[in-house]
């Protein structure tokens, strides 16, 4: 199971350190929500000091809401991935995280002096200067003295961990090691073989959707397949698409591939050459099957489709495995979006 580590904390209390440990060490991705705010002050042509990071995230905020960052931070995340996210201030942003399932809020302490101590051999130009704003600049962002200000006090009391980093940085690590110990999750069965079917797609040879999946019955593995020309035919990634308008069930018209043949399709032959009988078994793919593939399902018997995503065109999908009663099941309530095609024949 994927691990989301949010981390805020006090000034100098070690959240890059953190950071750095679990990207560096762990194999985390980096979100910063102070970075997502630089990206839009690059675009803007405004220069990135404190006081326009401060300004730019109070006006995005009064528009969209308190947890915003944290919002765009999760359209960012892929389902396969570790991820460290840092430069959370805000209650409103620990629990728009806390959307994901993996999500586990860390706070990160140390003592005041210490912290100062810190700060003053770091050196950094906008940083306190001195013991007395120091403490003025802790008053004004331990409960959010002003819109544009943190509230790490409200943080401290929404997260789920809190850490020390009172003594060195190897002790530090040691607690951040266990802290993931304590907080990993075996995964789920479902999630399990979602991670199997990503590994599965990546095979995949046509980059408009490398689709794969999964055949399963009883937690045992029947059956894989992939997105690819049938054997002997040359690929997409090759020599291109092969384009041909497919009007849908909701009469619209849009171009498809149709050089390939679909992951669930390949998974059935494959089971079917080799004799492997997957009759009352359950398939996992990442979106609801296309109305051909829905066919192949009902007449291999197979009686249960957990999908990560919608099909923008499923309607009649859904109303044949109604009628065939093969139970669908739908993770994410979001349509899948295909990539833009690079080249086509």
């Amino acid at each position: 199971m994927v691990q989301i580590i949010g981390v805020s904390g006090y000034l100098a209390s070690g959240k890059d350190a953190l950071a750095n440990y679990l990207v560096e060490k762990k194999g985390f991705e980096h979100i910063s929500l102070s970075d997502i705010l630089r990206e839009d002050l690059k675009k803007q042509g405004r220069p990135i000091t404190r006081v326009n990071l401060q300004v730019i995230g109070n006006n995005i905020r009064k528009g969209y809401g308190d947890g915003i960052l944290a919002e765009r931070a999760l359209g960012r995340m892929k389902p396969e991935k570790n991820y460290v996210v840092t430069s959370i201030g805000r209650v409103a942003e620990i629990k728009v995280l806390k959307r994901h399932p993996s999500f586990v809020s860390v706070f990160t302490t140390a003592p005041a002096r210490k912290r100062f101590e810190r700060i003053f051999a770091r050196g950094r130009e906008e940083d306190p200067a001195t013991w007395k704003e120091f403490k003025e600049h802790e008053k004004l962002e331990s409960k959010g003295g002003k819109a544009m200000f943190r509230e790490f006090e409200n943080c401290r009391k929404a997260s789920d961990i809190i850490i020390n980093n009172n003594r060195t940085l190897e002790e530090f690590y040691e607690k951040i090691d266990r802290m993931l110990r304590e907080t990993y999750k075996r995964p789920e069965w479902d999630e399990y073989f979602f991670k199997i079917m990503d590994a599965v797609r990546l095979r995949g040879t046509c980059d408009r959707g490398r689709a794969g999946c999964v055949i399963v019955r009883d937690k045992k593995i029947l059956s894989t397949g992939y997105v690819g020309a049938p054997p002997g035919l040359p690929h997409c990634d090759e020599v291109g698409h092969l384009f041909q308008e497919v009007k849908h069930p909701d009469g619209t018209i849009k171009p498809h591939c149709i050089r390939t043949t679909h992951a669930e399709q390949n998974a059935i032959t494959q089971a079917a050459r080799h004799g492997v009988n997957i009759t009352g078994s359950t398939i996992y793919i990442n979106m609801e099957p296309c109305i051909h593939c829905a066919k192949m399902i009902i007449s291999a018997g197979i009686k249960k489709v957990i999908c990560r995503k919608q099909y923008h065109a499923a309607e009649l999908t859904r109303k044949f495995f109604k009628q065939a009663k093969v139970q669908l099941i739908v993770k994410e309530k979001e349509v899948e979006a295909y990539a833009k095609s690079m080249k086509k024949r």
